[in-house]
């Protein structure tokens, strides 16, 4: 035999011993076998627990007539303005806030590590007992708020639940306290992520502090602030513990949110289709927000 068949024989037998393969081979009816095996679980949960509530959620709210009735409700355009508000107004300030505070506890100080770490426990603290001490802190008298305000500075405070815009935006300062931490830690790990060098030659050019801030960093942070910014907006419309447990909806339900509204057709009135047709009524904003999030993670331009 020469040379050249022996080398091949070799190879052929090494191939086999090792279970190596040629590329673009066929998978075995063994490795399909695995490969369903592994696969059939998360598809029926997937199909169990996403596909089946939402088509569900689809074929009750199917209906026109369910959101002429919906829109023809004075509770649904009030609910529907403060929906805009709480999430617009209130995500918006939460990441403006978020990377300023990403700033601050860069710094390597001791007290400014010490500080971020009681900062997190804001984030770390389950949410129902976190929005109830809220709820009962803004109660009334007896709330710890008002209760500081007459013994400090000598004021009565407002009965916050009786006012529909002071307990809509105690909703929003709940879940801002509540979700700010997170959004400081991811922009904190995007400051990381700009090379040391960046910063030395802005230093150079002599751009430092506030000029550094907005003609270095934040241009760098943009794509992770627009990326966030759509995560928090698509969280923030299916929200339901916040306004719940802070202000339930008081005063009148003047302060719901269409998530709570939905809930009280859906239990409180025993018209599920309705409640579930309330929140429906957001896709037209959810849907293109999602496009536009799915798109810009497609094209890879988050980077960290």
């Amino acid at each position: 035999m020469s040379s050249a068949g022996r080398t091949l024989a070799v190879d052929s037998q090494t191939d086999s011993e090792t279970g190596s393969h040629p590329p673009g081979r066929r998978l075995q009816r063994a490795e399909l076998a695995w490969a369903f095996a592994f696969l059939v679980p998360y598809a029926a949960v997937f199909a169990a627990f996403v596909v089946y509530p939402v088509g569900y959620g689809l074929w009750m709210a199917r209906e026109p007539a369910l959101y002429g009735e919906l829109f023809a409700d004075p509770r649904y355009v009030t609910t529907a303005i403060n929906t805009l508000l709480y999430v617009g107004l209130g995500v918006n300030v939460m990441m403006f806030c978020a990377v300023l505070l990403s700033g601050f506890f860069m710094r390597r100080q001791w007290w400014v590590r010490a500080l971020f770490a009681i900062y997190l426990l804001c984030w770390a603290l389950p949410a129902v007992p976190a929005f109830i001490s809220f709820h009962w802190m803004l109660i009334g008298e007896q709330g710890l708020v008002d209760a500081l305000l007459r013994e400090l500075f000598g004021l009565e405070g407002p009965i916050w639940f009786n006012d529909p815009w002071l307990a809509l935006g105690s909703n929003m300062i709940a879940h801002i306290w509540k979700w700010l931490p997170f959004w400081t830690l991811v922009f904190i790990a995007g400051r990381l992520a700009i090379p040391q060098e960046i910063y030395e030659a802005a230093a150079i050019d002599g751009a430092v502090g506030v000029r550094r801030f907005l003609h270095v960093v934040f241009p760098l942070l943009a794509n992770i602030y627009v990326v966030s910014t759509l995560l928090a907006t698509l969280w923030t419309v299916g929200d339901y513990t916040t306004v719940f447990l802070v202000s339930m909806g008081a005063p009148a339900r003047l302060s719901d949110v269409l998530a709570t509204l939905g809930m009280h057709y859906a239990f409180d009135a025993a018209r599920p289709e309705l409640g579930v047709a309330a929140v429906l009524s957001a896709l037209p904003v959810l849907v293109p927000l999602a496009l536009i999030l799915m798109r810009r993670l497609h094209a890879g331009e988050l980077q960290l």
